[in-house]
């Protein structure tokens, strides 16, 4: 290869890193998003956003335009209502969590075996339906087995009511959370 060409391959990343930088221009330094007169960078934020629209519509594609509503996080927080999802987690505290989705509100735990009962295993899949503290907000899935006598687990029914008072305890408890909040 020719010098003559090493050297033009070789100002590629430069070229490349001045566009990054160019790119960057319009972000304002963090001394700008504090503000002085009582605003915050969130709220230019969203006052940009508000400004520029989207192409995506009010919501975005994914994450969302960051509503007000009450307990939800805006911007890059979790896309449910926040005293629901807290409240889910504090609820199932005791069982091994698997996998947790702050942005689709999905919680999902591995099987647990209650210490008292070690022939038989739960597990649960907590869904948070919205972005608000409504008595509809949340929906549980409970999982039971049972031990047959090969050692193996099999499949058992689990009482609805099971279903119903994890979702009241978690209602409860994202209730007291918001109280403690104001």
């Amino acid at each position: 290869m020719s010098p003559r060409r090493l050297a033009r391959l070789a100002a590629v990343p430069a070229l490349a890193a001045a566009f990054a930088l160019a790119a960057c221009a319009d972000r304002p330094f963090e001394s700008d998003e504090l503000g002085s007169g009582g605003d915050t960078g969130e709220e230019r934020r969203q006052a940009r956003f508000r400004d520029n629209g989207s192409i995506l519509g009010g919501d975005g594609l994914v994450f969302g335009g960051g509503g007000d509503d009450e307990g939800v996080a805006g911007g890059s927080g979790i896309g449910v209502n926040s005293f629901l999802w807290r409240a889910s987690l504090d609820t199932l505290s005791f069982m091994p969590i698997t996998s947790a989705d702050p942005f689709g509100g999905v919680i999902l735990t591995d099987w647990y075996t209650p210490p008292d009962t070690p022939d038989e295993r739960f597990k649960l899949n907590i869904f948070i339906l919205g972005r608000q503290l409504r008595a509809d907000g949340v929906r549980v899935s409970a999982f039971r087995q049972v031990r047959d006598g090969q050692g193996g687990w099999q499949d058992a029914a689990v009482d609805p009511a099971t279903e119903t008072t994890l979702e009241n305890t978690i209602l409860t408890r994202a209730r007291e959370l918001r109280i403690a909040s104001l």
